[in-house]
């Protein structure tokens, strides 16, 4: 792992799971990792119940925007976590690839996204104890 290690978050639309997660490894990492978030299928705009929820935690990410997963953001990052994208992502020797199985806040209610975000929030803590360890 190099100095700063990167982690790019994929999904479907780019505007839920990803999006959250990038909130927090950005939030809890500061500039100890380089945060990329992209989607195979991105929506027009995030998620406004995942950015409500996320702003009950202090986190905004209303500013962010759904971009589209291309392979220059996987070939430039040495963490590639999946969030039921399936096939669409594309693999690349020498990169960590996890996929996590998380539900689709897309069209769910705050109480649905809420366990939603405190889950990316476990599994991010997880994965920023072992990049900053490495």
């Amino acid at each position: 792992m190099p100095d700063k290690p990167s982690v790019l978050f994929v999904c479907v639309h780019n505007a839920g799971r990803s999006q959250m997660a990038a909130g927090w490894l950005t939030h809890l990492a500061g500039d100890r990792v380089e945060v990329r978030s992209a989607g195979s299928a991105p929506a027009d705009q995030v998620n406004p119940v995942a950015v409500e929820a996320m702003r009950e935690v202090g986190i905004d990410i209303t500013a962010e925007q759904p971009k589209v997963l291309t392979v220059d953001a996987v070939q430039a990052s040495d963490v590639v976590i999946t969030m039921g994208c399936g096939d669409a992502c594309p693999i690349f020797p020498g990169r960590r690839y996890e996929d996590w199985k998380l539900d689709d806040p897309a069209g769910q209610g705050i109480e649905v996204v809420r366990p939603i975000r405190d889950d990316i929030r476990r599994r991010i803590e997880k994965l920023l104890a072992e990049l900053v360890s490495a």
